[in-house]
């Protein structure tokens, strides 16, 4: 399998229609492709009450250090309306030099371009001086429960060992070579219940109005900046994501009032320093209004890449296929390397995101082929 065999990797792999937490035959496809190349595999099914049951793929080729490990999901999300879609969401065609369908960015893209650049090096060199490793999950768009953190500890039991990890999520917000995610904020959801008393509008000094106190307190929280960022990330970040009373009636005050928030945390913070925080925040703002704030449980923490040999290594694997020096970022949403922090250095890098989970979901062919390229790269510095 060559670097170009990527495109059509990524078109088999797309015409797998495995909507979270649906396999299809996505991991199979890859199983047979790693096995035929001679890795070990290994299809592991994790279970867990209340979740749907999960089947992964773990594979590898070597067995010393330094291991670099290629990490992933196959499952994808729903499509939507699949009349609205230009094609087939299923049906990975190619028209106007873009390949189309559901996963095409979002990851099957990533995955396809380091399958075939693996392949390519394994065909060239042989088994590695050292060992690479794929980390296949297919909950990612889902609850995340039975993939990912489960496969790790699998493997850790054993005794499978990583050094650094290349994550191929969309990364990149407009060209290939933008950005590399060097770490992830992390994220805490609560919310804020004020209890009143229910009245006529017309007599409020019978009642008490819950959401006066709690538009105090919305803004109390947004009012002071949580922090002013660190050198790696940006300040954190609370959004007040819903207001509501369940109130159907103009001449009522209401008994309750509810507020939803999620805060995108940066690397000062802990989930528990940050709740301690809310908390202050709202009792000083409540001013003796009676509320219950609540904090629902996060596995998202905030984690860092520190800049150094390995990111170097990627970067420049990007300037010598795209031209493009890559910005060192931890914006956006949350993804797998939270969990793959804790066992390896971990970067991500795939292709651009701007149809992620969009209808019409596409990526440029030439796109798949340099990051396949990029990949290469890295793998023959790596090793050498």
């Amino acid at each position: 399998m060559t670097t170009s065999s990527a495109v059509s990797l990524l078109r088999d792999l797309i015409r797998c229609p495995s909507v979270t937490p649906d396999d299809a035959g996505a991991l199979g496809l890859l199983e047979g492709v790693l096995e035929q190349a001679g890795f070990e595999t290994h299809r592991v099914v994790f279970s867990e009450q209340g979740y749907p049951d999960t089947d992964n793929l773990y594979a590898r080729i070597g067995t010393s250090a330094p291991s670099l490990l290629f990490a992933g999901h196959t499952d994808v999300v729903p499509t939507g309306d699949a009349s609205k879609w230009r094609f087939d969401p299923f049906s990975a065609e190619i028209a106007e030099g873009m390949i189309w369908g559901r996963g095409a960015v979002d990851m099957k893209g990533g995955i396809a371009a380091a399958v075939a650049a693996t392949l390519a090096y394994v065909q060239t060199h042989g088994t590695p001086k050292g060992s690479i490793a794929f980390l296949i999950t297919g909950d990612e768009e889902g609850p995340a429960v039975n993939g990912t953190v489960k496969l790790l500890e699998w493997a850790k039991l054993r005794g499978e060992r990583f050094d650094h990890c290349i994550l191929g999520e969309p990364t990149n917000p407009d060209q290939l070579g933008d950005m590399i995610k060097i770490g992830r904020r992390g994220s805490l959801s609560g919310s804020i219940t004020v209890h009143g008393r229910q009245g006529h509008v017309g007599y409020p000094h019978l009642a008490d109005n819950p959401v006066h106190h709690l538009v105090r307190i919305a803004t109390a929280l947004r009012a002071t900046p949580l922090d002013n960022g660190t050198p790696h990330f940006d300040a954190s970040n609370l959004e007040i994501t819903s207001f509501d009373t369940g109130n159907p009636a103009v001449n009522v005050i209401p008994d309750e009032a509810r507020a939803a928030f999620n805060i995108r945390f940066n690397d000062l913070w802990q989930p528990q320093s940050l709740a301690d925080e809310i908390r202050s925040r709202v009792i000083a703002a409540a001013q003796g209004a009676n509320f219950t704030l609540e904090f629902k449980p996060t596995n998202a923490l905030a984690f860092l890449t520190e800049p150094g040999s390995f990111v170097e290594m990627v970067s420049d694997a990007i300037v010598a296929e795209t031209g493009r020096k890559p910005v060192l970022s931890t914006t956006g949403g949350t993804s797998d390397a939270r969990f793959i922090c804790n066992y390896a250095q971990v970067v991500e890098f795939g292709l651009v995101g701007q149809t992620m989970h969009a209808i019409d979901e596409r990526t440029p062919l030439n796109d798949v082929e340099k990051l396949a390229a990029i990949y290469g790269r890295v793998l023959d510095r790596y090793f050498a």
